[in-house]
C-alpha cells in the first residue's frame, strides 16, 4: 500500500481530503527504520521532526529522580514526536523512544512548517494538536477519578495486544504504578476474564 493511501484512510474518518493533497505530505516525508529501544529525539534537544508509525511503537519520556517516567505512547497509524518541542522549537526534557522496531515517516521540522501554510498541513496539524489534547486530558481525569486496574482495562481497550507489545515497566510508568503493582492487576484481570 502506498503511502498516501495510508494517511487518507487514517485520517478520513476526520479529515476528506483528495488523494493527491496526501501524496503532498507523503512526498514530503522519508522513510526511515527505528530499532527496538533506539532513542528517536534525546532529552534536552529541540524536535527535529514530526513522525507517522506505519508499523511499530513509540513512547514519549521525562527522566524524573534517575529514572524515566512513560508519559504517552504511539502506535500503528499515529503520529508521534515531541509535539511541544516541534512547535515552540525549542528543546525540552522529554525523549522518544522506539519501544519496538519501527517503520515510520518522518517530516522534517523545516517541512513540517513549509506543509502547515498550506490547507491539507494546517488541518494535520489541528488534528495532531486536538487528538492530543483530548488523549492527554482523558488520561489525566482517568488518573484521578479510576482506579490502576481501570485505567489498565482502559488501556487494553484503547491498545489491544499492548501487553504483547510493550515492556511492563512502561506501561506500568504510563499507568502511574510499579510494575509488581501491574503483574496483580494483570493476573487478577486473567481470572476474571477466564471466570466468564
Amino acid at each position: 500500500m502506498q503511502y498516501a493511501q495510508i494517511l487518507q484512510e487514517t485520517f478520513a474518518p476526520v479529515f476528506h481530503a483528495p488523494k493527491e493533497a496526501w501524496q503532498q505530505f507523503a512526498d514530503a516525508c522519508q522513510p526511515v527504520v527505528f530499532r527496538k529501544d533506539e532513542i528517536i529525539k534525546q532529552p534536552g534537544t529541540a524536535e527535529r521532526a514530526l513522525y507517522f508509525i506505519l508499523s511499530g511503537s513509540a513512547g514519549l519520556f521525562l527522566w524524573k529522580e534517575g529514572h524515566s517516567v512513560c508519559l504517552d505512547f504511539a502506535f500503528d497509524r499515529q503520529f508521534c514526536s515531541d509535539y511541544m518541542s516541534l512547535l515552540t522549537d525549542q528543546p525540552t526534557p522529554l525523549e522518544v523512544v522506539a519501544l519496538e522496531k519501527s517503520e515510520m515517516l518522518c517530516l522534517s521540522a523545516p517541512d513540517f512548517r513549509l506543509l502547515t501554510q498550506k490547507t491539507v498541513g494546517q488541518v494535520i496539524r489541528l488534528v495532531a494538536a486536538e487528538t492530543s489534547f483530548v488523549d492527554k486530558q482523558q488520561q489525566q481525569i482517568e488518573l484521578l477519578t479510576l482506579t490502576a486496574a481501570e485505567r489498565y482495562d482502559r488501556l487494553e481497550q484503547r491498545f489491544p495486544g499492548i501487553a504483547q507489545r510493550i515492556a511492563q515497566k512502561h506501561i506500568a510508568s504510563y499507568l502511574g504504578i510499579t510494575p509488581q503493582s501491574l503483574s496483580r492487576i494483570r493476573r487478577q484481570t486473567a481470572k476474571r476474564r477466564a471466570g466468564k
